[in-house]
């Protein structure tokens, strides 16, 4: 068991049969009255977030997770293939529990999936992943206004806001966490 005062970003936690990711938490100690914790939980089989407020006297169960390591390999509609990196054992998952991962899957691609006693929840992808522009518009001659920023398409079709100076065919860094673009490649 675990007291809410020893919770940690990304501590792995149950709560009523649900399991958890602490994406923040904040501990607020108010002039009057008793202390709380303040957290955003990100639930790993719905991939939904909630932000809920708890007594500092509240105890969680820890929830074990275990991460392999895979390689994405390919999809066919909507499966995914992945290949295990130890025991060369090949995955398939849904598009359910890609989710909207899929728009950063690029072939050969390492990422972790999230297995909680068996049961597969999903995949961890890397901060930051390299993608090809295959379309975007040519930067416009004196449009120089302060962070001008144009859309870009990249190889697997996500859409990323990318600075002017970024032309077709240019590798850039893009983060997983919100899609944005973060410097060439």
């Amino acid at each position: 068991m675990i007291n809410v005062n020893d919770i940690k970003n990304g501590m792995t936690i149950m709560i009523d049969g649900q399991i958890y990711q602490v994406v923040e938490f904040l501990h607020v100690k108010p002039g009057k009255g008793s202390a709380f914790m303040k957290t955003k939980l990100k639930n790993l089989r719905t991939g939904s977030t909630l932000e809920k407020t708890f007594n500092t006297n509240v105890k969680f169960e820890k929830a074990n997770i275990l991460k392999q390591n895979v390689q994405y390999l390919y999809n066919t509609g909507d499966t995914y293939f992945f290949m295990n990196m130890d025991t060369y054992e090949q995955l398939e998952l849904s598009a359910e529990q890609v989710g909207d991962n899929k728009n950063y899957l690029i072939e050969n691609l390492e990422v972790y999936v999230i297995l909680f006693e068996g049961e597969l929840l999903g995949i961890d992808l890397p901060d930051k992943i390299e993608f090809t522009v295959v379309e975007t518009e040519p930067a416009v001659r004196g449009n120089t206004t302060n962070s001008a920023m144009k859309d870009a398409i990249v190889d697997t079709g996500l859409v990323v806001k990318v600075p002017l100076f970024i032309n077709q065919g240019e590798k850039i860094l893009v983060t997983t966490v919100d899609g944005k673009y973060s410097s060439r490649a």
